[in-house]
């Protein structure tokens, strides 16, 4: 029987998608600690490196390239830290998969696919507002929103994460009004983020 690992999928997130899977697993390795004792990368850097990330993508946000350079620089530090996490973390479960899903990892061999949440987009009283309701994931601790203006884009990267929310609901104001926008949602569970679902389109009210 294959032995069980960590996945070492997060270093394929998107920048904000890291950020919250990231803050999940350094939170659980310190409400953990009578299993994951000492730990090969400090938890207190961990978080300082998380915290430079997320300054620096609010940075980049307008594009700037010099501001860009930096989230990338910070996003691969954030990495290379993970990188060391996951193989402390593999090294004290040996091969228990209950270890690496209670550090916050994902496994080699998932017990099952994660489903999508389905997702309606709905006006609201306030022009240039429209309120997202998904449907419930089981065991999922929070949601992630994201939307693009005009059309879809070709990359993933090019989506906007509106914010994230531990309710299957989200309101998002000051968009273009008359204008098209696309939304999306994905859920975070401890067996892993799930699959965004298809792309629902809105005209702006």
């Amino acid at each position: 029987m294959k032995r069980i690992k960590v996945l070492i999928d997060f270093v394929r997130l998107s920048v904000a998608e890291k950020i919250v899977f990231c803050r999940n697993v350094v939170a659980r390795l310190k409400a953990n600690a009578s299993v994951f004792v000492n730990p090969d990368e400090s938890l207190d850097n961990v978080t300082t490196l998380i915290n430079t990330l997320e300054t620096a993508n609010m940075a980049a946000a307008d594009g700037g390239h010099s501001a860009v350079v930096a989230m990338h620089a910070a996003e691969t530090e954030v990495d290379e830290a993970f990188r060391v996490l996951a193989a402390y973390v593999d090294r004290i479960a040996k091969g228990d998969e209950n270890i690496i899903v209670t550090a916050g990892f994902n496994i080699s061999k998932q017990p099952t696919s994660i489903q999508k949440a389905e997702l309606s987009v709905t006006a609201t009283a306030n022009s240039g507002s429209v309120k997202l309701t998904a449907k419930a994931v089981a065991k999922a601790g929070s949601y992630i929103w994201q939307y693009t203006k005009d059309s879809l884009p070709a990359d993933d990267k090019d989506w906007y994460t509106a914010g994230f929310t531990t309710q299957a609901s989200n309101e998002i104001g000051g968009l273009a009004v008359a204008s098209r926008y696309y939304f999306r949602v994905a859920a975070v569970t401890p067996d892993g983020t799930s699959d965004f679902c298809g792309p629902v389109q809105k005209i702006i009210e």
